[in-house]
This record gives C-alpha cells, structure tokens and sequence, in this order.
C-alpha cells in the first residue's frame, strides 16, 4: 500500500503571474457586492416546495430541484453561482425562512438549492453528505476536525488534503454563536499577487508539493498524508489547497522536518493573510446561507463562546459541492 497520497502532479510551471483583474482588497466590496436577497416570491417558491416535499415524502438525498417549480430561485443561485465562479468568489444568501418552517424542512429544501451551486458529495470517509459544524467539545488533535471545535481556524480552503477538493462550500446558518465564530473571506489571487511582489522565492516554494494531514479521513491502513502543492493552476484558474495547520501537522505525520524556505513561506502567508485590507468580515446570521469558491477564496473563522441553552448553541449545516469525480468523499 503507497505510504502517501501522491498528488504531486498537480505541480505547475513558476512563475505564472496572476490575472490583477481577479485580484480584490476590502475597499473594493461592499455588502451587496456578496448579498443576493430572498423576496416574497422566492419564498413563494420555498413554501411550494415544502408543501410538496410534505405530501409526496421520500429520502432527502433523492430530492432534487428538477422536481419542483422554482425559476426565482433558479435565477437567484445562478446570480450566487456565477459570483462564485467569475466574480468576487462568495455570496451570501439573506435569507431561507427558517423561522416559518421546521428546521428539517429547511434543511431539505437548503439541500435541494445547494444542487444549484453544484453536485452535493460526501464530506467525510464515512459518506457524511450533510455535516454539522458545532462545537462537539472534542479537543483539536489528530482525527478531530477544527470544524467540531471552538477554536479559531485560520485562512484554508476546505478539504485540502483531498484527492478531489470540493469546488465550493455551502453554509446554513441554523445559530450563530453568543460571541465570536466570524467569517473571514480573503482572495487567493490577491494572497499570490502580494507574494509575486514581495516574496517570489517563497512563493515559488509552494508550486513544489508539501505534506499534508488528512486528518483521519481515510480507510484503515490507509496513508496518512497527502503530497501535493498549495498553489496550482488549471487552465486559467488558480487552484490552492491551503492549510498551514495541516502542513505542520502533516510534516509531524509524514516524520519530515519542513525545509527553510517552506517554512518561511508558511510564515509569509500567515502574515500577509493576516492584513486586513485582504479580507472581508461577513458575520453569518440565522437562516442565511453563505457559499463560497473553495479553490480561490480561503476563510477564517474566529474562536466564539457559546450559549448555555443547547438549543441555541453554534451549529451550522454544511455541503460540498465537485463536479468532478462521484459523490464519495475521494471522488
């Protein structure tokens, strides 16, 4: 059985200079740069679906939006796809009516939509399709993902270590927590402008592979790690796998000592992403749905408290969303 995960074809050729069109700073957005408003047409749509979902049941997973009559919301997540894949790379959804319904049948409706964005597929090796993010109470160790915690998570693309990363990521806002738990949106192309300018050997180090943690997402005996570049391109679009948590972590794993330049690069991307004038702050509030471009866009979330009621604790809804591959978590 290989001991790794080897990706490392992925490697492109350096220096490829980033298209300064597709790069963005926080002065250039404003709210409704990202914000796609939900009317009372559109929640016309939803409670149709609900009614029908209601009187014809079936499993969720084999509900699809073929099945139901909904150009507004058609029109509405192909404004919020083509934002994802030719504009600002993120939208916000404002917002399903979570307070009308039940929250299963929101759920159901928030699965169907998200095959709007992209195929659903699995987010764990289990065949997780729908994952809860809220805090589990677990430590953040090896095989506990930063997402069943409270602690704050850096700038990364999800899933980075992945054979096939998900092309973007879909967020329902079930609670939002009591303090803390902020989203965080930065440009990838503006992260790989600012290193062409200022650190282009470090730059030109990530273009090599690296380790990566797959954080227990595999089968038994399976490798631990993955061997693939951060940044990438294919075609015209730049492609990152970006985690720099999970490149120590992987380095630990794979018992190798990161050399000097990468670890200077590692460095280098914490600290240009920790700029503000790179990144938009967009607060995620009950009933919204944020989706994001998972290969151009990384986020961040802070640490956040929770409530004491358990009912109104943090918990969000995720989906991933590939197009390529099959619906199974390594595609």
């Amino acid at each position: 059985m290989e001991k790794i995960i080897d990706l490392s074809h992925e490697v492109a050729e350096y220096p490829r200079l980033v298209d300064k069109r597709r790069t963005w700073l926080a002065t250039d957005l404003t709210a409704e740069d990202w914000t796609i408003h939900l009317g009372q047409i559109e929640h016309d749509e939803i409670y149709s679906m609900i009614k029908k979902i209601i009187e014809n049941p079936a499993p969720m997973y084999l509900r699809h939006p073929d099945q139901f009559d909904i150009p507004n919301l058609r029109k509405a997540y192909t404004k919020c796809k083509t934002n994802l894949q030719k504009g600002i790379g993120f939208s916000v959804i404002d917002k399903l009516p979570i307070d009308v319904h039940e929250i299963d049948e929101i759920v159901t409706v928030y699965w169907i939509l998200g095959q709007l964005i992209g195929p659903n597929v699995a987010q764990k090796w289990d065949g997780t399709m729908v994952y809860d993010v809220t805090d589990t109470k677990k430590k953040y160790e090896y095989g506990v993902r930063g997402s069943a915690t409270n602690i704050e998570l850096v700038f990364h693309t999800d899933n980075a270590f992945g054979r096939r990363v998900p092309d973007s990521v879909g967020l329902l806002c079930r609670n939002h927590a009591k303090s803390g738990g902020l989203s965080r949106f930065c440009n990838l192309y503006s992260l790989h402008s600012r290193m062409e300018d200022n650190y282009s050997d470090e730059l030109a180090r990530l273009y090599q592979p690296v380790y990566f943690d797959r954080q227990a997402e595999h089968a038994k005996g399976a490798p631990i790690v993955t061997f693939a570049p951060f940044f990438s391109w294919s075609g015209d679009n730049l492609r990152c796998r970006a985690n720099t948590s999970l490149i120590r972590k992987g380095y630990e794993l794979a018992g190798q000592e990161m050399d000097f330049l990468l670890l200077k690069a590692i460095q280098v991307i914490e600290e240009v992403t920790s700029s503000p004038d790179l990144w938009i702050e967009a607060p995620l509030k009950r009933g919204e749905v944020q989706y994001l471009n998972n290969h151009e866009l990384g986020h961040y979330r802070s640490d956040f408290e929770d409530y004491d009621d358990i009912d109104k604790k943090r918990h969000l809804y995720r989906l991933w969303h590939r197009s390529d591959g099959d619906i199974t978590y390594d595609g």
